[in-house]
């Protein structure tokens, strides 16, 4: 059975924009190339794959093998392109190309002058695997493919090495749009699941948004259930999807998967991480810093700097970037054990007793980027960045800053708390602690106005310049984008 397709509105409209330059270049048949990137398992080949069904045109998509001989991926290629209904294919049929610069010419020569869609998936695996492929892609694309009507995608999960393709000096460089494509949005994982805004956004933070996660999740069924359910097989795609995405980008056994678990655990300063890290002494910067870079820029973590008209890049924290990892380091890498040896009620309980604490910080970046998403807006014009801002004792940690602009704001248009408990609306007591806490946010004065973000509401008679609730941050992910 052919899973159903759901979300994903806004990668499809701009998928088919880029196609439609391709269709509307009557006169120059000028091809498009897109560079596809984004985390694993976070559904790129299934988005294309839909986005190729629903041209309607000839496409071919060719997805690498890790480590196979280059001969035989272009021996495969060539035969794929038999299969793909390009209406000069008959041109190729049997060849065996010598070098890439020869199966990518047989590419060209099927196509014709034919518009179709050629993805190349996995490019990461065809560079590592073939020196020569980069720069027979660019001779190809340059002199025969871009000259006929073809979108061509390269899809990859490596980010950084997707990145490098495109980089000076690099034979592809210039010559290719990029597209990044994230997990579902709040949105979308509230029409899959079709839960109500509150329990939509413990569903976004529990599966981070990855299709097969989402999809797991029974309409209609509550967290304790879709969590019941899935802790009781160490098979389902809850508990599996995290361990293959760290086994295939981070090893078992090295500083970065324990790097990666000390800032799951709740360690956000460099000088905790390398303690955590490092054993019986911390672990040297000269080591810690590199990984938490690579980190970084492989978008697997985030660095935050408090957000004031001060710079303070001494003060900067770490925090696992993508929800689902978020969820997965602290409970459900032992869940996998409990569940395999048949006590998942050990992990519940776990999630249980830290599951109030650990969504109250949890859900901050969620609120924080979908804040950013809604603003500017006739409230709040002048506000283009919301981040939180901390002293080194983090004691006050103010949940919400609206500014200007950063690194260093020019104005603090607002500062907020965000309170997300089941039952406590946002009281008095949290407003003083609000107001308190504000007075130390350098660039706020007493005319800086407050916000909240609260699951239950909040207290009447409290001076608040304006209040979110769960279906309004729902409903900044149904809008189209500005």
């Amino acid at each position: 059975m052919v899973m159903e397709f759901s979300g994903r509105a806004q990668d499809l409209r701009l998928l088919q924009e880029q196609l439609s330059l391709v269709l509307e270049q009557k006169l120059t048949t000028r091809g498009r190339a897109l560079i596809m990137t984004g985390r694993r398992r976070v559904g790129k080949s299934r988005l294309v794959q839909e986005f190729c069904e629903r041209s309607n045109l000839p496409y071919l998509v060719f997805q690498a093998t890790r480590g196979r001989s280059p001969a035989a991926e272009r021996h495969d290629l060539v035969q794929s392109i038999d299969c793909a209904g390009f209406p000069q294919a008959e041109l190729v049929r049997g060849n065996r190309p010598a070098d890439w610069n020869e199966a990518l010419r047989a590419l060209a020569a099927a196509a014709g002058d034919t518009p179709c869609i050629i993805v190349l998936d996995e490019v990461p695996w065809l560079v590592e695997q073939d020196g020569e492929f980069e720069g027979a892609l660019q001779t190809v694309w340059d002199r025969l493919l871009s000259a006929r009507p073809i979108l061509l995608i390269l899809v990859g999960s490596d980010l950084t090495m997707m990145e490098a393709l495109q980089e000076y000096g690099r034979p592809f460089f210039g010559r290719a749009a990029r597209m990044t494509i994230r997990p579902l949005h709040l949105a979308d994982v509230a029409e899959m699941t079709r839960l109500p805004a509150a329990d939509a956004i413990d569903a976004l933070l529990i599966t981070g948004g990855f299709p097969e996660i989402v999809r797991s999740w029974e309409p209609g069924s509550s967290r304790t259930d879709f969590l019941r359910r899935s802790v009781d097989s160490p098979l389902s795609p809850l508990l599996v999807a995290g361990e293959l995405t760290l086994l295939a980008e981070f090893p078992a056994g090295g500083h970065t998967r324990s790097v990666l678990e000390a800032i799951g655990a709740g360690e956000r300063s460099f000088a905790n991480i390398a303690a955590r890290t490092g054993g019986t002494s911390p672990l040297p910067s000269g080591t810690l810093a590199p990984i938490l870079a690579t980190l970084v820029a492989k978008q697997v973590i985030a660095a935050d700097l408090p957000l004031s008209t001060s710079h303070d890049t001494k003060n900067k924290r770490y925090r696992i970037a993508d929800h689902y990892l978020r969820f997965w380091l602290p409970f459900l890498q032992r869940a996998i054990h409990d569940s395999e040896r048949g006590r998942p009620d050990i992990a519940l309980r776990r999630i249980d007793r830290s599951w109030t604490s650990w969504r109250g910080r949890a859900v901050e970046p969620l609120i924080r980027e979908t804040l950013a998403k809604a603003l500017p807006d006739d409230t709040w014009p002048c506000t283009e960045e919301i981040g939180g801002w901390w002293n080194r004792q983090n004691n006050p940690e103010i949940d919400l800053v609206g500014a200007d602009k950063r690194p260093v704001a020019g104005r603090v248009h607002f500062t907020g708390s965000i309170k997300w408990l089941d039952n406590r609306p946002f009281d008095r007591h949290d407003y003083d602690e609000l107001a308190r806490g504000a007075t130390f946010v350098p660039g706020v004065t007493a005319d800086t106005p407050k916000v909240a973000v609260s699951k239950a509401g909040t207290a009447p008679g409290l001076a608040l310049d304006q209040v979110w609730g769960p279906d309004d941050l729902v409903e900044v992910w149904r809008r189209p984008s500005r």
